[in-house]
């Protein structure tokens, strides 16, 4: 199992390491997250998110440890955070290196002491393990005259809030020879496992705790946290140090067997993926994503810290997460949870974090669920599930020619038309106030690729499953849509297709939606016409880490994500690079050109620069954005 290894000179760069953070999940949507020098740049960052109604409310329950070593009576802190006005401490002084590997581990050299944390999740539950082994002494030093200190921080909060210290702040306790459980009301209880050591009652507020990712982003950032004492560790009485906290009800943990059951876990998914580097890590990142679903389905998180659930990401994400990771079952259930909450022909674009509830806006979302079911099929052969799957597709289907909400409906011309002020209906669907950014109310060119695409594959679904009949009928929309869309979007001036035809005529716009017009299962635009498109959008929207989303030549673009939410949003899908639509570019590509040893070839040479971002940023997996 490779791993990611920052050395003590990039971690002791505290500019360069601040920027970047470590993700451990545990399959509930709960997660443990920070900068690989400790310090917490965002109001997300903690150490016990929990997911209280899987996937969502999650609560930020712990945020951090305050780690001293005492030695010979001597303190030494090798914590690091910012606070408002400064770095103290600078524990991140004695770090020597970070690995991910496949778990965070902190190497730290304090004095000649070689300490070696290990912070991981156990799968299933909202619990993180902290494990602190001495890995080396100076001479003159005994294990037993080594003292570990350390201090819970407690938020017990949303995860998209903070607190101050105020008098309403009341935690109870429930002390055990091995445990404390806090409770306070509106969260779960959260019980602090540890081994061979003593709790010390010693309530404390750390006050004036500074995110600087908050602070740039225009929110709020300045936090406080309880400390309701400290865990003091004497390491003549144990090989290491162990500490926990979970929310199930528990008094003690096996560590060194949870340690080792997530191991083999880990090493089980990377063996179902060709032995290579890149792609290992990215199976442990896959990993990340899938999620139960409460109360036994399962589903896929659209992005960490802040996303929940939502039905396009997941529907695009199905054939890569699930399918090329060999997770079939993950892959039913997960088409299966958003089936079951269908609604008018729709499935949801996302649940809410708080409520839970089901929201609709969406008109590709539930068009690419066709084209997840269809790559299930490819991949399974399994004719039940599509079978299982066929009344919820045809009623779909009638839906969207009969019309259903946002104004989602088949124009005269059998093309699919959608769009409502106020709404954002497609995956470009920033929105600020009631200003929708991307409106593109009409006929948005990859919403009627994926429309061709979901007739042609209930075409062949029919074959094998309905009738000639039926066949036929999918086949004739189909064949309606084809000629419609060929018609309509191509501009043989521009060279490649419209982005958006609305009542007020084609939008000209060069935006890479009009790729999956090539790159789906059943690809809309004529072929003459591939080699024109793919051209157009490798020269002008192709970058290493994936296609922008307008020109640099567009007077709309936007070359830097950055500011407050409005700035942000207003350059989210106006030039802003996506690396998910990188597949999409190169399935395009290798269609067009064909699959040569010259054309794999490209395909790797433009696959090396993600494979290296795996590096920095979010360690170990691809960013949303760049």
């Amino acid at each position: 199992m490779s791993g990611i290894r920052l050395s003590q000179k990039q971690v002791q760069n505290l500019e360069a390491s601040l920027q970047c953070e470590y993700l451990e999940t545990n399959g509930l949507g709960g997660y443990a997250s920070s900068t690989v020098v400790g310090v917490r740049t965002r109001k997300y960052h903690g150490l016990l998110v929990a997911a209280t109604k899987p996937p969502v409310g999650r609560r930020l329950l712990v945020a951090d440890l305050e780690e001293t070593l005492i030695v010979q009576s001597k303190r030494i802190s090798f914590s690091t955070n910012q606070y408002v006005d400064t770095i103290h401490p600078n524990g991140f002084r004695y770090l020597k290196e970070f690995r991910l590997d496949p778990f965070p581990k902190f190497v730290f050299d304090v004095d000649g002491i070689i300490i070696e944390k290990t912070l991981f999740m156990t799968y299933g539950q909202n619990t993180t393990c902290i494990i602190y082994r001495i890995l080396r002494l100076p001479k003159g030093i005994r294990r037993g005259q080594i003292i570990l200190e350390l201090r819970p921080l407690l938020a017990m909060r949303s995860h998209h809030d903070l607190i101050r210290e105020n008098p309403d702040f009341t935690i109870g306790y429930h002390p055990e020879p091995t445990s404390v459980t806090f409770v306070k009301e509106t969260n779960p209880p959260v019980t602090m496992v540890f081994l061979k050591a003593r709790f010390e009652h010693q309530p404390y507020w750390y006050r004036n705790f500074y995110y600087c990712r908050e602070a740039e982003s225009g929110y709020e950032a300045v936090e406080d946290l309880f400390s309701p004492g400290r865990v003091v560790f004497t390491f003549e009485f144990t090989p290491a140090a162990y500490i926990g906290f979970t929310t199930e009800p528990v008094e003690t943990i096996d560590f060194e067997t949870r340690l080792a059951c997530e191991t083999d876990r880990r090493l089980a998914l990377q063996a179902k993926v060709p032995d290579d580097d890149f792609a290992s890590a990215l199976a442990i990142a896959a990993d990340a994503f899938i999620v139960k679903r409460h109360p036994n389905g399962r589903s896929i998180i659209a992005g960490y810290p802040w996303f929940t659930d939502w039905g396009r990401d997941a529907m695009i994400s199905v054939p890569g997460l699930c399918l090329a990771t060999r997770r079939f079952d993950d892959a039913r259930s997960i088409i299966a949870t958003f089936v079951s909450n269908m609604k008018d022909g729709l499935i949801p674009n996302h649940f809410a974090e708080n409520t839970d509830e089901a929201l609709y806006n969406t008109i590709d979302g539930t068009l690419w669920l066709f084209e997840a079911i269809w790559k299930y099929y490819e991949f399974t052969g399994d004719g039940d599930f599509v079978c299982e799957m066929l009344p919820q597709l045809r009623a779909s289907i009638t839906h969207h020619l009969e019309g259903t909400d946002f104004g989602i409906g088949v124009d005269e011309d059998g093309l699919l038309m959608g769009g409502c002020k106020g709404v954002q209906l497609t995956w470009m669907d920033a929105k600020v106030g009631d200003e929708v950014i991307t409106a593109r109310i009409g006929k948005p060119v990859e919403v009627n690729a994926l429309w061709y695409n979901a007739l042609k594959i209930m075409s062949k679904f029919a074959a094998s499953f309905g009738g000639l009949a039926e066949e036929a009928r999918y086949d004739d929309l189909a064949l309606c849509v084809s000629e419609a869309f060929n018609e309509s979007f191509w501009s043989p001036e521009l060279g490649h297709l419209y982005d958006n035809i609305s009542s007020e005529g084609p939008d000209p716009s060069l935006r890479p939606n009009q790729i999956f017009a090539i790159s789906l299962s059943h690809a809309v635009l004529k072929p003459e016409r591939w080699r024109s498109v793919v051209d157009k959008v490798g020269e002008y929207l192709l970058t290493p880490y994936g296609l922008r989303t307008l020109p640099t030549s567009d007077p709309r673009y936007h070359g830097r994500y950055r500011g407050d939410l409005k700035e942000r949003d207003h350059a989210y899908h106006q030039g802003t690079v996506w690396a998910w639509l990188l597949g999409h570019y190169l399935t395009a590509y290798a269609k067009t050109y064909g699959y040569s040893a010259g054309t794999l070839a490209y395909i790797s040479r433009q696959l090396q620069p993600l494979h290296e971002h795996l590096k920095w940023a979010g360690l170990g997996s691809i960013s949303e954005i760049f």
